[in-house]
């Protein structure tokens, strides 16, 4: 089946995806991630100008949102870079709110947290009451790149650091690390790196939207069944895990870190998850990855930590964040399970 002929498609999202070429199953990846590292980012290249492009689209025409104050923080990274940080604001706000540090979606290699689809949601987050931190991060490859693992998560656990240390100027309550797909890796990661550095006290909570953490996409059939059946299952659903090995090899190459919690959350021990402040996680079913971030929520609750999940029926990968018009309860409905998550903190 396809997500066009699979009778568990939501019909609008079945409808927009028509519309706009993608109802089909993702076809082959022209080359596998054993290929020369070039080519690998010239893959990588190709994809982020694709899907800048489909996001783009997709937020195209729709009402400014009114009532918000947009700034931009420039702080120094480990390696002597810049990084952005993209703060929005309610312009009204009187008092502390809550914060979130948002990490922005693209397999760790690729996109952009000032991109269009981003923006918008920073947007959408923040006129709920949150402050939104949106942090522009190197990537693995693409324009921000090539920097893999783990250039991306130091500049998140800096960032973390930055804004922690300025939450009495930026009028913030408390502070949720969230993300989602790539990002929703890099906030579990960068929870569990304050763990282990000793830095925990600046994570009041995490939220990660429909994570890419197992990093097992390249396996074979059985063993990705094995192991998380939606791997096979909707393998080729908007998404196909051929294509996330190419992208998981250019964030870890020659998987040098394939057990490394910091790198692929999924792998963390109890001993790793025991102690972390509370989580909420989300998935989507008609997502490959859909299994992986079910798995986390259950290895969080046996290890003792605070944390929800909820499944968006009828969905792809993100689809409930993509297609804001098609499907705008489903949208709306995941930005106040973030502020609800936030606020509760």
């Amino acid at each position: 089946m396809s997500l066009l002929t699979d009778p568990r498609t939501d019909p609008r999202l079945a409808d927009a995806l028509a519309r706009l070429g993608l109802g089909d199953n993702a076809g082959p990846a022209p080359l596998g991630p054993g290929a020369p590292r070039e080519q690998l980012l010239e893959f990588v290249a190709a994809a982020e100008a694709g899907n800048e492009a489909l996001f783009a689209a997709l937020v195209d025409g729709l009402e400014p949102i009114a009532g918000l104050d947009h700034s931009t923080e420039t702080i120094s990274g480990p390696a002597g870079n810049d990084i952005q940080l993209y703060v929005t604001r309610p312009a009204d706000a009187s008092g502390p709110l809550p914060g979130i540090l948002y990490l922005h979606g693209g397999g760790m290699v690729m996109l952009k947290g000032s991109g269009p689809i981003y923006a918008r949601f920073h947007d959408e987050l923040a006129v709920t009451g949150l402050v939104v931190i949106g942090v522009e991060f190197r990537n693995g490859g693409g324009v921000l790149g090539p920097h893999p693992f783990p250039a991306g998560l130091d500049d998140c656990a800096t960032a973390l650091d930055w804004v922690h240390e300025h939450r009495a100027a930026l009028g913030i309550s408390t502070l949720t690390v969230a993300g989602e797909s790539g990002g929703g890796n890099l906030a579990l990661a960068t929870a569990l790196r304050a763990k282990r550095e000793g830095r925990l006290a600046a994570v009041d909570g995490v939220y990660a939207l429909v994570p890419s953490i197992s990093g097992l996409y390249g396996a074979g059939a059985e063993e990705r069944e094995a192991a998380l059946p939606s791997l096979v299952e909707n393998d080729g659903y908007f998404m196909a895990c051929d294509a996330a090995a190419i992208l998981a090899e250019v964030y870890d190459p020659g998987a040098e870190h394939a057990t490394d919690p910091l790198c692929w959350p999924y792998h963390a021990t109890t001993e790793d998850l025991s102690g972390l402040p509370p989580h909420a996680l989300s998935v989507n079913e008609l997502d490959p990855l859909r299994d992986e971030g079910l798995a986390y929520h259950r290895r969080l609750a046996e290890a003792g930590v605070k944390a929800t999940v909820r499944t968006v029926a009828g969905t792809c990968h993100a689809g409930d964040l993509m297609f804001r018009t098609a499907t705008a309860d489903m949208y709306d409905a995941a930005v106040d399970s973030v502020h609800r998550f936030a606020a509760s903190l």
